[in-house]
């Protein structure tokens, strides 16, 4: 099974990558933002007590996305594969995947980490939330925040993943086609 971690900052392109390698792969998507924010549109609980914590920037609970996470994981055991998208983002996060996975007979086979630099990230987003409509996309502020978030509580994740010899750095600056051929080359290395 070919489990990967698509990572990196909020803008680094894991969405439009992600799209591109489940085709290419036939890999089941796991996006913890496309989630919530399906779960925001239906109005649930989940919903609204996500929205105000992604309106501000922070990260929602570790409890809430792993749930979400094994869900997923345990309707789909015929699976080729998955590709994380967004999750995990704690080093908690990733212990318990590495659990679940374990239970499933399976584990992660790479960390694949987008690498952008932040004022590329910033002028990305605030691009995107002239189309998006989501307040975390048009607010400087907020995408700075949300940038820091991801630099104090997620990107020691690359220490973990480094440590099981399976992260690898993808530069994600280029048309999008030739990061996907990176991303590839990469994955079929493996």
């Amino acid at each position: 099974m070919l489990n990967i971690v698509l990572f990196g900052p909020p803008g680094s392109g894991k969405g439009t990558q992600s799209q591109l390698l489940i085709n290419q792969y036939n890999l089941i998507h796991l996006s913890t933002g496309d989630i919530l924010r399906g779960e925001i549109a239906k109005g649930t609980k989940l919903g609204q007590k996500a929205k105000s914590i992604m309106d501000r920037g922070d990260l929602v609970p570790d409890e809430v996305v792993i749930g979400m996470i094994r869900s997923i994981l345990e309707k789909n055991p015929n699976a080729t594969g998955f590709i994380f998208d967004g999750f995990p983002r704690t080093t908690t996060q990733a212990e318990f995947l590495d659990q679940m996975l374990d239970e499933l007979n399976t584990s992660i086979s790479t960390m694949l980490s987008l690498e952008v630099d932040e004022d590329e990230l910033t002028k990305r987003l605030l691009e995107r939330g002239k189309s998006s409509g989501r307040a975390d996309d048009a607010n400087e502020y907020i995408i700075r925040n949300r940038i820091k978030e991801y630099n104090n509580k997620t990107a020691p994740l690359k220490e973990f993943y480094t440590q099981q010899y399976k992260l690898q750095y993808i530069e994600g600056v280029g048309s999008i086609n030739a990061i996907n051929a990176k991303l590839c080359e990469a994955i079929d290395q493996l």
